[in-house]
């Protein structure tokens, strides 16, 4: 058996090990992460993560939606994480939005902010159906209203009159680098909107790289926000991106070009 095939029946059987903390355990948890970030919930919002958390690690069995699976994981790494925006940009407390999430993947950051800020309107992107399937079934548990799904390429979605150019935010987590992500996002938000991607580490590179581009797209870099994240002191960063002039008519190119030929 070769080392790739070792690793890959390691990662689906601990993906179906996976115990399911109690939702006092949980609670405990997710209550110390969120005093220390200052972030205030209700106890239906609690019950709500409780339950997004229980029905990810219970799907997680036969899907890989997460690497991540343990409960300390799953509360800084995917529901601090996600929520963290609001810390990034405070404003963002002031009103109701409205956002795309692009590569939502397993529902991050999107179904997060959409438990936590219910008068935002948010619509969640991803390219594989099963995942939008995964995120539909648990609106529907959490009875969350505020959330549209949407089934497609960043690329087509961003020339389609429906969705260019009508959002208030757009907000990506580990889809891509900066470059082509800002190609993906831009179009997605009106004049004065805000592209405010999620990234590890520092990306003090990457916004060298994506500088010319977002000017491009009418991007302009307003600010960069740091935090560092859970017991290992993760870093992470969010550029905060204001679109200041209106994406020019050719951009998103076409599907698969923006990651193969970044601005």
């Amino acid at each position: 058996m070769g080392k790739m095939e070792k690793s890959s029946n390691i990662e689906r059987s601990s993906r179906k090990d996976a115990v399911i903390a109690g939702e006092e355990e949980f609670r405990s948890c997710f209550d110390s992460t969120l005093r220390d970030f200052s972030i205030v919930l209700t106890e239906k919002q609690i019950s709500q993560f409780y339950e997004f958390y229980v029905n990810l690690i219970q799907t997680n069995r036969a899907l890989n939606l997460t690497a991540v699976t343990d409960l300390e994981g799953v509360v800084y790494k995917h529901f601090l994480d996600s929520l963290l925006i609001v810390k990034a940009v405070p404003e963002l407390l002031s009103k109701s939005y409205s956002l795309m999430d692009i590569g939502t993947g397993a529902g991050f950051p999107g179904i997060p902010l959409a438990i936590a800020f219910q008068e935002w309107k948010l619509t969640l992107n991803d390219s594989l159906q099963k995942r939008l399937g995964f995120i539909k079934d648990v609106c529907e548990k959490l009875g969350l209203t505020n959330v549209e799904l949407v089934h497609g390429r960043a690329e087509d979605l961003g020339q389609d009159p429906q969705y260019r150019e009508k959002y208030d935010l757009c907000v990506s987590r580990a889809v891509a680098n900066l470059s082509t992500l800002s190609e993906y996002c831009i179009p997605f938000i009106h004049t004065h909107g805000l592209f405010i991607p999620y990234k590890s580490g520092k990306t003090r590179d990457e916004l060298g790289n994506a500088r010319h581009g977002i000017q491009l797209l009418g991007g302009k870099l307003r600010n960069t926000v740091e935090f560092t994240v859970g017991p290992e002191k993760a870093e992470r960063t969010f550029p905060i991106i204001e679109k200041v002039s209106s994406t020019p008519k050719n951009f998103p190119r076409k599907a698969g070009v923006p990651a193969k030929k970044p601005l």
